[in-house]
């Protein structure tokens, strides 16, 4: 076993730093103007590519960083660490949009991966979340294409994306779509206000008649449960690092503010009160990121997909209710302080707590686990991957 990070994570976990502290200085602006101008964006759009971090999951030989899934993980584990979600300006494209055809990379995925165009993934509706099993956006054969009618919510990036990527029924085939947002049909039925204050929006999309050609189909009919999972599977992934990052700063501020802050003529790192609260909070961020690190490194050594299902599904459990432990406890050690959304931790508390909900909530994580074990056992939940 080795358990170092080799020159190359050490020189991508620099460059994500540095990336990261450029984004940093942004936040303020973010909170206060709920997002950024198109020429903050833009800026950090020029620093992105300057340290060539875009696209990190997609190959270099279609434009992207092309690194591996442990490498992106410890880029991602950095990001993380910026508060309104200001890591998503690094843009990572979905997934499944590597199941393009040539004609729809170079039209849609190319662009995607240089940062002139954005994606958005329309999954969710009113009454299908964490089981996309219960959509009920269907795509009708109409000539030599579709006519899309239905309704999603929670659409991510949706506010600032130019195509949606939709999951729609083409009879009983789920199948995923490429939809630009400008077609006649596509609308905005609102923008709900949220608890944190994200760099982009969530908005709920309405299609009614969308007509797409028959090369607006994303990976074959039928095949959209597929690609979901595995898009779901690698985003676990990242969400478990991201929090991760996300804790780490919220405990570094915390320490540090515990160390100057003096309360009956003592620091209060000093009070073993709070030393429990940072004690319980190093160790949460500390096994968790060996987890998340050793299932991503098991992702590049070819570990069974269903088995790194669960895996993912363990990482993101366990990463995500850790943060929200270590946010809330940094928040507590800051006082009155730590309420004042002017402070970091106060805003790492609240967008940590979508993280327990979105891409699947911490009960479907907890189902995917015990599903696992009662299919295929223990053995390959609680062991290491041979390099084999």
């Amino acid at each position: 076993m080795e358990f170092a990070y080799t020159p190359r994570l050490a020189e991508l976990k620099q460059r994500a730093a540095d990336l990261t502290a450029k984004i940093m200085q942004y936040e303020d602006a973010c909170e206060a103007d709920n997002g950024l101008s198109a020429a903050a964006l833009d800026a950090i759009r020029q620093d992105v590519l300057a340290s060539g971090l875009q696209a990190v999951n997609m190959p270099a030989d279609w434009g992207g960083a092309g690194l591996s899934v442990l490498e992106q993980v410890v880029v991602q584990d950095e990001l993380g660490k910026l508060t309104n979600a200001l890591w998503d300006t690094v843009w990572r494209p979905a997934n499944c949009l590597r199941a393009c055809t040539p004609e729809q990379r170079e039209r849609y995925l190319v662009p995607d991966i240089l940062g002139q165009r954005r994606d958005a993934v329309a999954i969710t509706e009113p009454a299908a979340g964490s089981d996309p099993s219960g959509i009920e956006t269907t795509a009708t054969p109409d000539g030599d294409g579709y006519r899309i009618n239905g309704e999603k919510w929670f659409v991510t990036v949706g506010d600032a994306a130019d195509f949606l990527i939709v999951l729609a029924m083409v009879g009983d085939a789920p199948t995923l779509f490429l939809v630009d947002k400008d077609l006649p049909g596509v609308s905005v039925k609102r923008t709900p206000r949220y608890t944190h204050t994200f760099v982009y929006e969530h908005p709920e999309f309405l299609f009614e008649d969308v007509r797409v050609g028959g090369d607006a189909v994303l990976g074959g009919i039928g095949n959209g449960y597929e690609l979901t999972r595995d898009w779901f599977t690698e985003e676990r992934l990242m969400i478990g690092a991201r929090t991760i990052g996300a804790a780490e700063r919220a405990l570094t501020l915390a320490a540090e503010w515990a160390a100057q802050r003096i309360q009956g003529g003592q620091p209060l790192i000093e009070r073993q009160l709070i030393q429990g609260m940072i004690a319980d909070s190093v160790v949460d961020i500390t096994t968790n990121r060996a987890l998340t690190h050793q299932v991503a490194w098991e992702f590049d050594h070819g570990e069974d997909r269903k088995l790194l299902h669960a895996k993912a599904a363990t990482v993101k459990l366990a990463a995500s209710e850790a943060s929200n432990r270590v946010a809330d406890r940094a928040v507590q050690i800051f006082g009155g302080r730590g309420y004042i959304r002017d402070y970091p931790v106060e805003r790492l508390w609240r967008e940590l707590r979508v993280d327990r909900i979105w891409e699947g909530t911490s009960e479907i994580q907890r189902l995917v686990i015990a599903n696992e074990v009662a299919k295929r056992g223990l053995s390959g939940l609680l062991s290491f991957t041979s390099a084999a």
